[in-house]
């Protein structure tokens, strides 16, 4: 088969045709020409226009073929627009004046997801700005086309992205038609979620049914405004994060009394086996809890105050669930642990966000959103790092944005 028949069958261009085709040793170039009768377009107001002249020949880089770089070549027109003026015509297989054709970008993004973006750049031979460029223009498209209609519930959080407290405010879809980001913010403050409901828009804030984040209180503030009629949830991951951080500075603060006291070095190498769960412990953690225990430490009562709040989770409505909270908190209050009486403080003053869990016939938390932030996190590690916020922000939508991409006649795989 001749590679101009491959080409036309794959991808033909309206109103061009595939000419005169050359083959080296490394690369395939094949000559573009227009349809005989065929008019440019303007690349301002895309409508056809009568040719004036022709400029230099122009190289487009496009999908390899068997190993070989293939080149398309071509002489653009200018064209006379009567709106517009002699200006150059619009070329449709790529954009303005990028190198890289259309295909071979769609071509590149799918292995950008896959694989660190210089990684991409050195197996195709390309530079890292053309393999930026190709995702970028897959992720426009995306946002441009995506369906942001009929979501019910949103997960709110944030990851640290660069050291020096520099966070991204992230908001995922967390319901059960569609898992995916919907948003990525620079820094975790009122105005960048702010940023998010404007985008979104009144109507379909009025249509979510529930929101799940953290105490932060920027967030609490704007969800509060922004969607009053949402079930606001206190986030369960989060919740139990606050009750392994009191077992953690307890254990912390004691370990260094007990040694300072000239006692033997009990909690030291114990901090997995208080925080993990018992699941998931190995069997030399849980010989190591099962010592604990007999032992009467803040540290363990910490721990058993954490653990008693597990039961939390297992009640089937509201009022028990209330019922449980009132009597858990005034034993924390009692236990005299500093710790663990900031948690109870701190769930008391926030109970209803707490009580809306069982509010929504779906159990929501953010678990859906840990788990998209540790692929978010993955996506830095794999390319080590972004230097600028516009880098991290096109590859989190195209890794996590279940975004549609540019239409195309041939899939390239």
């Amino acid at each position: 088969m001749l590679i101009k028949t491959l080409l036309n069958r794959c991808y033909p261009v309206k109103g061009f045709i595939y000419g005169k085709v050359i083959l080296n040793n490394t690369r395939i170039t094949v000559k573009v020409k227009e349809r005989k009768g065929s008019q440019g377009l303007c690349s301002q107001c895309k409508k056809a226009a009568p040719t004036y002249d022709h400029l230099k020949e122009r190289c487009f880089r496009f999908i390899p073929l068997w190993g070989y770089l293939v080149m398309l070549t071509y002489r653009p027109r200018r064209v006379s627009c009567p709106q517009h003026g002699v200006t150059v015509e619009h070329i449709l297989w790529a954009n303005g004046k990028s190198p890289i054709c259309t295909p071979f970008k769609i071509f590149l993004s799918h292995w950008a997801k896959y694989l660190s973006w210089q990684e991409v750049a050195r197996q195709f031979r390309v530079s890292w700005k053309n393999v930026f460029e190709s995702v970028e223009h897959v992720v426009e498209y995306g946002l441009k086309h995506r369906n942001l209609d009929n979501i019910n519930a949103i997960g709110i959080d944030e990851i640290q992205y660069l050291k020096g407290h520099k966070y991204l405010t992230l908001v995922y879809q967390i319901d059960s038609a569609c898992k995916r980001l919907l948003f990525v913010g620079r820094s975790r403050s009122a105005k960048t979620l702010l940023r998010f409901f404007i985008g979104f828009g009144k109507e379909r804030s009025k249509q979510l049914k529930a929101i799940c984040s953290d105490l932060w209180k920027p967030y609490l503030k704007v969800v509060k405004r922004k969607a009053p009629e949402a079930i606001h949830i206190l986030d369960r991951f989060h919740v139990m994060k606050y009750l392994n951080d009191a077992v953690d500075e307890t254990r912390r603060a004691e370990t260094a009394q007990l040694k300072r006291d000239g006692y033997e070095p009990i909690l030291e190498k114990s901090r997995w086996c208080l925080l993990k769960n018992k699941r998931n412990q190995k069997t030399s953690q849980l010989a190591k809890l099962r010592e604990l225990v007999q032992y009467n430490l803040k540290t363990v009562r910490c721990y058993l105050l954490k653990e008693a709040f597990q039961h939390f989770w297992t009640y089937k409505t509201r009022y028990g669930a209330e019922r449980f909270l009132r009597t858990w908190t005034t034993r924390a209050m009692r236990s005299r642990l500093p710790e663990i009486k900031k948690v109870a403080k701190r769930l008391r003053k926030h109970q209803e966000l707490l009580l809306n869990y069982f509010s929504v016939k779906e159990r929501l938390s953010n678990s859906v959103v840990e788990g998209f932030n540790l692929k978010a996190k993955l996506t830095m590690r794999r390319s080590f790092g972004f230097r600028t916020f516009k880098s991290i922000e096109v590859a989190l939508y195209h890794t996590l944005g279940k975004l549609p991409e540019p239409p195309i006649t041939h899939r390239f795989y």
